[in-house]
């Protein structure tokens, strides 16, 4: 099928047109917030069908899409480019804006009379909007432009909340994250227009001369830093637990779903568009052990947290560590011009990314929805929340079982292809780099136990057994619009784990471009109903199949239970509970459940534990009450981020002197700089 570039223009101007609507509309119905936020919500629902709609024609057209539109400010220039690798992150963004922006003409009755919701719904609008600029900007100095405004867009929705001091710390902390990001982003762009003498990606890719290897370097520390930052990868990833959890829930949902996923944009475009996919073996090296230590300290982290949201952010570090795995195996293969495995390394890389900006989106809207029925993000306080919520209860479990990569779901598709891009580590010449990544594969396994453990935990300690709080027991099934959002993504989970076959031959339009080798014929077989890649005697599986043959087997066992057992009967009795009356009290806390795994990785966690126990006046043998607090140190804020801050403090306190209140102190640093001025322009 081909799309014509007349259609690619009319979707982006409609596109432009929906998100400059919902940016300016809902400040023409002063004081009516339902209006606001309805006008908002459903300016962002059009912009993002119509990108979805942009996002499948880019992938399919024949031709890039290109426009450009000259600007008084030199160097920069209003270019857009729509290739298969924008046209990707596109529909990722809308995919995921969708379902929020429908989830929010629910969610945002929670802040009538506390926010400003027009203001709300604008900052939405034109956070998506910056975001789908980002990876269609064609021009560096754009490029930086769009990154900026996507950055403030995030911050001012971050900090919706102001009044409450630990978010306004998160806006802070996030605020100067990202802007040290940009720094280096900055950097990057700089070193590539000194090579090619203009702004524009075009000329990124052909350079008036050469980089020399040691600024390829830097291009690469630079962007892997800049963007890395952004993406949240460790130890950069400090922000991500305290910005996530303060932003409104959909918010959390397209900052965690896509927003730090334009950063795995920049870092593709540079790698294999920018440098032209020529690097030495290091470099894949290096996104391979970020990712792996991203991956396997994320899934640690979120183990631990209570905060519903937190542990979701720290989730998001573990699937970019997922995501870098997948495209550091594809950069040591296309080192040794193995280019088919290194295109399925970055086939499953794209795969990942799009599954988790959908269950990741997913689960923040159910904690969103958590949220919104108990006022807490505490799990310690929920419990029995199925009975009551028994959609949201459904959608949140088929996100955690995507998260967990579990068949049927997407999950389980792209970190399958993942683990069978590192099993082909055989065919390397170097024997280094064939045992490092197998031990990827086995940690990256590891991962995927934890994340199954960490969310049996978040699902069963939320939504099973007897409510553990007044919240609980007074919780109610959320507004319909907040189950459709959350339903698209479940249907998208499950239809992205069970139709690989239409996923992949769309990324290969991406990957092959970008490595020189086509994949998608080689990787499906049985005429698509199955994946093999590199041959079905290495490996194979059918999705399709296997969801088959599970739901199979559980209607066989339902109908040999039947069978042998007779008509279906319920019988109730009383759990034997020692003589005791079963109380809330008594059921595993969410700390309880984790407690074997703090003992196991005590080392990594450091963990506080103080008890205080006050007896009985009576006797010292009899407890009156016992208080426990436990506390995981924060490794990278206490020996990375704090060293750092107290060293400028310290910097900003020797220099205190310069300002010293004196005018005539000040016109002598005048009367100096203009002299120094006047010396070198002699």
């Amino acid at each position: 099928m081909s799309v014509s570039t007349d259609s690619l223009f009319m979707l982006f101007w409609l596109l432009l047109a929906s998100y400059a609507a919902g940016i300016l509309l809902p400040f023409c119905a002063p004081r009516k917030p339902h209006i606001q936020g309805m006008v908002g919500s459903a300016c962002s629902c059009a912009a993002s069908l119509i990108g979805i709609a942009l996002g499948l024609s880019g992938l399919v057209a024949a031709e890039p899409l290109t426009a450009m539109l000259p600007a008084p400010i030199p160097l920069l220039a209003f270019a857009i480019r729509l290739d298969p690798l924008a046209s990707f992150f596109v529909l990722t963004i809308s995919l995921a804006g969708l379902a929020a922006a429908i989830y929010a003409m629910g969610y945002l009755k929670e802040f009538h009379g506390r926010v400003s919701v027009a203001t709300l719904a604008a900052l939405t609008n034109g956070f998506l909007l910056s975001m789908t600029l980002v990876v269609m900007a064609d021009n560096g100095f754009f490029f930086l432009m769009t990154w900026e405004l996507m950055s403030l867009a995030s911050y001012f929705l971050v900090v919706t909340e102001h009044e409450k001091e630990d978010v306004r710390h998160a806006g802070f902390f996030y605020l100067v994250m990202t802007h040290v990001g940009t720094a280096f982003v900055v950097l990057t762009y700089l070193i590539l227009f000194q090579s090619a003498g203009s702004f524009s990606f075009e000329s990124f890719r052909h350079p008036e001369q050469a980089l020399p290897e040691g600024m390829k370097t830097l291009v690469f520390l630079a962007a892997l830093i800049g963007f890395g930052t952004k993406a949240g990868i460790v130890p950069l990833h400090g922000w991500l637990p305290y910005a996530h959890p303060a932003a409104p829930s959909h918010i959390s949902a397209l900052m965690s779903g896509v927003m730090i996923k334009t950063a795995i944009y920049g870092l593709i475009r540079v790698y294999f568009d920018f440098l032209g996919g020529q690097f030495p073996w290091w470099w894949g090296f290096v996104i391979l052990v970020i990712g792996t230590l991203s991956a396997i300290l994320g899934v640690m982290y979120a183990l631990m947290e209570h905060d519903l949201k937190r542990l979701l952010a720290f989730h998001s570090v573990e699937n970019i560590g997922i995501i870098l795995i997948g495209i550091g195996a594809g950069m040591i293969f296309q080192t040794y011009e193995l280019k088919e495995f290194a295109a399925l390394g970055l086939l499953a890389g794209l795969y990942h990314t799009i599954n988790h900006a959908l269950f990741k989106s997913l689960l923040f809207l159910g904690a969103g929805s958590l949220l919104y029925a108990t006022h807490t993000r505490n799990m310690e306080e929920y419990g029995g929340l199925l009975r009551r919520m028994p959609w949201t209860g459904l959608f949140f479990l088929i996100g955690a079982v995507s998260i967990s990569a579990l068949p049927p779901s997407n999950g389980f598709v792209s970190e399958w292809l993942l683990f069978q891009t590192l099993f082909l580590s055989v065919q390397l010449p170097a024997l280094f780099l064939k045992l490092i990544l197998p031990i990827a594969a086995a940690l990256l396994a590891l991962t995927g136990v934890l994340a199954l453990a960490c969310f049996a935990k978040a699902f069963g300690i939320s939504f099973l057994a007897l409510p553990r709080s007044a919240h609980a027991r007074q919780a109610e099934e959320v507004p319909i619009p907040m189950r459709v959002g959350m339903g698209i993504l479940a249907l998208l989970c499950v239809g992205l784990g069970l139709a690989p076959m239409i996923v992949v031959p769309l990324l290969d339009r991406i990957t092959g471009p970008l490595t020189g080798a086509s994949i998608s014929h080689k990787i499906l077989a049985l005429d698509g109903w199955a994946l093999a890649p590199g041959t079905v005697q290495f490996s194979s599986i059918s999705p399709p199949m296997l969801a088959a043959m599970l739901i199979l087997s559980g209607l066989l066992g339902l109908f040999l239970a039947v069978l042998l057992g007779g008509r279906l009967m319920t019988r109730s009795h009383k759990t034997w509970g020692c003589g005791l009356t079963l109380t809330p009290r008594m059921e595993y806390t969410a700390t309880g459940f984790v407690q074997p795994m703090k003992r196991v990785f005590s080392t990594i966690y450091q963990p506080t534990i103080k008890l205080e126990t006050e007896f009985l006046e009576e006797s010292r043998y009899f407890a009156k009450q016992r208080k426990f607090e436990f506390h995981i140190e924060p490794v990278f804020e206490k020996y990375l981020y704090d060293p750092v801050v107290n060293a400028f403090w310290g910097i900003a306190d020797r220099l205190r002197i310069l300002q010293a209140g004196s005018l005539h102190l000040y016109l002598t640093y005048i009367f100096v700089t203009l002299v120094i001025l006047l010396l070198f322009a002699v």
